[in-house]
């Protein structure tokens, strides 16, 4: 199985995303996210979302360069226009402001519009969780095409609508959640079907209103299940309030827009631990409550029971060491635009 390093996969694509009008800025930042999302695991959020950003690109739908609007703003909120910039770079930036106005007067929310793909959504609470805060995040593709059916039906109503939170702590590994409020990312589906692999039922219905394990189905008239199967009225709940403070509190709005272009509305919210408790004790005590988690007793089928984030830090320092395995079909189209770019070689000199 050919691996790359995770330095080599990132000063590729920095190389790649300049070429095609990214500043060095925002290329350090879609390669540094991207390729961390391969390095925890979480590879439908990674590379093989590049392709994607190129073509958006090349049909005007990011704009390299957009300048950030900071409007509305008081001591503890603001929202933010991004201008049809990089998602990387515009919630980086509004994450990176959101801390700064939390350390100022402890609690801090910013809505952020008219941006790309953010990639993901773990990749900004964490921020805040490394300077000792609690952050959440939620996000929403506004008025985007939608691939999610509202509990009980089979026509697209919902965005996979994600959710963060993230905690500080003295673990080597940040405990921290991050899901979908449907019952998967579509870039799995679309991971699965790059690697020819069946879906778990569950997962999709068909055009028909069918379950499925065919990822191909999904493309093809079909549409995602809310997360939770039989409780799935529990992830469609979720679902309509994380897109409530995605898509309505930000103004993007709900249903289809005809210009169908990616939108991801986001709401940051971070808190000031030390307003609360002190940090050094609280960091402490939410390490205790995740290494009493993980010693729980295992339950037959389980090999053991990690905390909430202990997967991807350790699946992190796997690919560090051994490297990123980046499919075929990605590795290809990669390539495609890496030859028509002005840049030397493509991912196949790093194939290891």
């Amino acid at each position: 199985m050919p691996l790359i390093n995770h330095n080599d996969l990132r000063n590729f694509i920095s190389q790649l995303m300049q070429s095609y009008g990214a500043s060095e800025d925002e290329a350090t930042l879609i390669s540094e996210h991207s390729v961390e999302a391969n390095l925890v695991g979480h590879d439908s959020h990674g590379v093989i979302q590049i392709p994607t950003y190129i073509d958006r690109i090349q049909r005007g739908h990011i704009k390299p360069g957009a300048e950030i609007e900071v409007n509305n703003e008081s001591r503890t909120t603001a929202r933010i226009n991004g201008n049809w910039g990089f998602g990387y770079y515009v919630s980086d930036f509004a994450m990176k402001l959101a801390i700064k106005k939390a350390r100022q007067d402890n609690i801090a929310a910013i809505t952020v519009v008219q941006q790309s793909h953010v990639g993901r959504v773990a990749s900004y609470p964490l921020m805040a969780a490394k300077e000792g805060m609690i952050a959440i995040m939620t996000a929403d593709s506004g008025r985007g095409p939608k691939m999610v059916v509202p509990f009980g039906g089979k026509e697209r109503k919902l965005g996979t609508n994600p959710i963060c939170i993230a905690f500080p702590s003295n673990l080597e590994g940040t405990m921290f959640v991050d899901m979908a409020t449907s019952s998967v990312a579509a870039g799995k589906i679309n991971l699965a079907r790059s690697r020819g692999k069946d879906i778990p039922f569950g997962w999709i219905l068909d055009k028909d209103g069918n379950q499925t394990n065919d990822p191909n189905d999904f493309s093809q008239g079909g549409a995602i299940l809310p997360l939770g199967a039989d409780q799935g009225h529990k992830g469609y709940g979720l679902s309509a309030a994380v897109e409530t403070f995605s898509g309505i509190l930000t103004g993007l709005g709900f249903g289809v827009s005809k210009d169908g272009i990616h939108n991801d509305g986001c709401l940051m919210i971070v808190m000031n631990v030390e307003a609360f408790r002190d940090l050094e004790v609280f960091k402490q005590e939410v390490t205790d409550f995740a290494l009493d988690l993980s010693s729980t007793e295992v339950a037959s089928g389980y090999d053991r029971v990690y905390y909430p984030g202990e997967i991807e830090h350790i699946t992190k320092q796997d690919r560090i060491q051994n490297g990123i395995f980046v499919e075929d079909t990605t590795v290809a189209n990669i390539n495609k635009f890496a030859d028509e770019s002005d840049i030397k070689g493509n991912l196949d000199t790093f194939l290891h």
